[in-house]
């Protein structure tokens, strides 16, 4: 038996203004985990903070934010994504005008953490409510949209983080990276109130007690060690909590299997809709169901999007760290450095729907080639350029990274959601930004402790060079999953 889809009437449609506002916070969160990497020198300068304390203003948001996205998804789905987008974009000003006016270093990591626990709620609301209110080509488009405005966003972050601190607006210093965010919030809300149509899951479902503690652990056992870990000196409690990981990721999933057969049997043939990634039956709905992943297209992208995200989320912060402290960059010019490779993303992803339509699933293989030749550019110029290297010979190499990751990332987000059924929009949104997410902040901690490691040893641009090689073999793997996929997209 089918389950019902939740199909908006046309009066809930997403108009063009209503999309630009969702898109709106799909932005804030994304550039708010990025804004920082430039602004961290300015911060521990003023706050004297050390390095350990530091990397928890990056972690505590970053860890925060990937534990609770599935469970924003979960509560957008039961008490409307309208709603929580309002409730998600008010907690952002809210934390960020907290962030902006933190008397000392504690209060800030604080501040960041209340901060990635509202953009949990606020950005599986926008994926949602795509997904609810739009279909075809509308919906194609937007995610395009979605996607353009999630790359751009993690690349703008560096360089707004950048101009922001180097302008000290009002003398406000790295304060202003938090500051802009209040009169975005609320514009944000203003917009909203009149423009997101409300949706909701038409089978609400409870929040999952024991699967939401326990993958809070699972993500927090691996990104808290791997991204404080090396500030800290790997001290004992870290290689306990990795060690942990396992475990806790293999209880996570079985607690989650078993509610999922259980609400599926006990439906009946509402078993059906469970299997479509659904609630059927009157048992606990688990937060992240199994049976979503029997979906082949979840499967196939999330298998792409996670090697993608590591290497995106490691290649950004080496790069702020190796033009700020290798090159000698001020912020501004090493913001600036990156703009090539924010055009050529927002370019190749508003391209890349024809080019779909056309050529299917190879636009992600020719996309990570690109990818990759721009990455091989990078590395060679470094090697041969350093210590004297300009923006003007980092151009070439950072415009064909950015256009080849805009071909890939627009396209999974699209590959991934295609099967996910309307009234579990949020769940399956909140699985996508989850794995993106921790995917990121794995990217910092993998590719950022393999070069600060290398540094001493052979030099910042051996380490940065070796750094890039390591990405690209991210990179290979991507190319390599990307042939599976069809020559026809839906």
């Amino acid at each position: 038996m089918n389950v019902p889809s939740v199909r908006p009437p046309a009066a809930a449609a997403l108009s063009p203004v209503g999309l630009a506002t969702v898109l709106i916070g799909a932005a804030l969160p994304l550039i708010d985990f990025f804004i920082v990497n430039v602004a961290l020198p300015a911060m521990g300068r003023d706050l004297r903070a050390g390095e350990a304390v530091l990397e928890l203003v990056v972690a505590g948001y970053g860890v925060a934010y990937a534990v609770l996205l599935v469970l924003g998804g979960r509560l957008g789905d039961s008490f409307g994504r309208r709603r929580l987008y309002l409730t998600g974009m008010a907690a952002f000003g809210v934390t960020s005008l907290a962030c902006g006016l933190a008397p000392d270093a504690w209060t800030l990591v604080a501040a960041r953490v209340a901060q990635g626990a509202a953009a949990a709620l606020l950005l599986p609301q926008v994926l949602a409510t795509i997904h609810a209110t739009t279909s075809g080509p509308r919906r194609a488009r937007a995610l395009s949209l979605y996607g353009a405005t999630a790359g751009l966003s993690m690349v703008a972050g560096q360089i707004l983080g950048g101009l922001l601190v180097a302008a000290d607006v009002a003398g406000t210093g790295w304060r202003a990276v938090f500051l802009v965010n209040v009169p975005v919030a609320l514009v944000g809300l203003a917009l909203a109130l009149r423009t997101v149509p409300e949706t909701r899951s038409e089978r609400p479902a409870g929040v999952d007690v024991p699967g939401t503690l326990l993958l809070a652990a699972t993500l927090i056992a691996l990104l808290l060690p791997l991204t404080e870990g090396r500030a800290a000196g790997w001290p004992v409690w870290t290689w306990v909590s990795l060690a942990l990981f396992p475990l806790l990721a293999a209880a996570f999933w079985t607690v989650e299997r078993r509610a999922d057969r259980a609400a599926a049997g006990a439906g009946g043939p509402a078993g059906d809709g469970a299997r479509a990634g659904g609630a059927g039956g009157s048992g606990r709905v688990p937060l992240v169901p199994p049976s979503l992943f029997e979906l082949p297209g979840l499967r196939r992208g999330l298998a792409l999007i996670l090697p993608f995200s590591i290497g995106f989320g490691g290649f950004m912060f080496v790069i702020a760290v190796a033009l700020q402290q290798g090159l000698r960059y001020g912020p501004v010019a090493a913001g600036l450095a990156l703009v090539p490779m924010a055009v050529a993303f927002f370019t190749a992803s508003l391209v890349q729907p024809r080019l779909v339509a056309r050529f299917g699933g190879a636009v992600v293989t020719a996309g990570g080639l690109v990818q990759a030749l721009g990455l091989g550019l990078l590395a060679v110029t470094v090697a041969r350029g350093w210590p004297g290297l300009s923006g003007w010979e980092l151009l070439p190499g950072m415009l064909l990274a950015g256009l080849g990751q805009g071909f890939q990332l627009p396209v999974l987000f699209r590959i991934i959601l295609a099967d996910v059924p309307a009234e579990r929009a949020g769940v399956g949104s909140g699985v996508l930004v989850t794995a993106q997410q921790a995917a990121l902040a794995l990217g910092v901690a993998t590719l950022g402790t393999l070069f600060l490691s290398l540094e001493p040893s052979v030099g910042m641009r051996d380490a940065l060079v070796w750094t890039l090689g390591a990405q690209l073999a991210a990179v290979a793997l991507t190319v390599g999953l990307s042939l599976r996929l069809p020559r026809s997209l839906s």
